[in-house]
């Protein structure tokens, strides 16, 4: 098991404790107000956005990479492009600044034994990730990706801290099965064709 602090830039001043909040599959989380963000992960991969000037920051959780049919299904978080706009739009509304927005990137495991880790959705998820991030301009300070670990991820807003840890224990078996079965779903509930590939 192996747990660490990744710092940010430490936002000046004393700020109130701040609010707890936990997001899933498919949700996202952004705030003015102090807030510690936590999420757990398996091949699916969380962005926490963050602006060091203003203290706002946010995070998502990703499933898939591409965009959601929002015709079709009522969950476009769950999909890349989809989260990472919701994301930046969310902090914007806050009053952060895009041209100094900063990301810390987790997850993209490959939790399914036996499975080729160049294969899995985890690593293409990741990815996709780096690649809209460089894309969009927005600096990536850190990043923790790929590996078979499941990894705890609480992001500080104000701060830009994160703490990570990272174990292989019960809950990887757990989070396998939660995962697979929002792929079932999804496959049953989009019907129209788009940009992704489930696997």
């Amino acid at each position: 098991m192996n747990q660490f602090a990744i710092p940010g830039n430490g936002f000046a001043g004393r700020a109130p404790s701040p609010k707890k909040v936990t997001i899933s599959i498919g949700e996202y989380y952004a705030s003015r107000e102090p807030a510690v963000i936590s999420t757990l992960l398996g091949s699916c991969v969380a962005v926490c956005l963050f602006d060091p000037k203003s203290g706002i920051g946010g995070m998502n959780h990703i499933l898939l990479p591409g965009r959601a049919d929002l015709n079709n299904y009522n969950l476009p978080a769950r999909f890349g492009i989809n989260a990472m706009e919701l994301l930046i739009n969310a902090v914007m509304a806050l009053g952060a600044d895009r041209c100094r927005l900063r990301a810390k990137v987790f997850g993209g495991a490959c939790v399914i034994p036996g499975l080729i880790e160049k294969q899995a959705v985890g690593q293409k998820l990741a990815s996709f990730v780096l690649s809209f991030l460089e894309k969009e301009g927005i600096g990536i300070i850190s990043r923790a990706l790929g590996g078979t670990c499941v990894r705890n991820v609480k992001f500080h807003t104000r701060t830009g801290d994160a703490y990570l840890k990272q174990s292989h224990s019960l809950k990887t078996s757990r989070l396998v099965l939660e995962e697979q079965k929002k792929f079932s779903q999804i496959r049953e509930t989009v019907k129209a064709p788009m940009d992704v590939t489930i696997f």
